[in-house]
């Protein structure tokens, strides 16, 4: 995972797509929906904090 379609590919294979039209709100969206995949051990600890620090880094941006 080296982007942010790469996180947003990574929710899609777990059927979840987020677009509201408000770009801060869908990064915020994606974090919760990647802490849930990792809480239900879905993905592993590595897509985790990989998934995490790109969607922080956008959203800095």
């Amino acid at each position: 995972m080296k982007n942010l379609y790469d996180v947003m590919q990574l929710l899609k294979r777990y059927g979840t797509i987020i677009y509201t039209g408000d770009p801060i709100a869908d990064l915020e969206l994606m974090e919760e929906e990647v802490r849930e995949l990792y809480r239900l051990q879905f993905i592993s600890a590595k897509e985790y904090s990989t998934a995490m620090l790109i969607l922080r880094q956008k959203k800095r941006q």
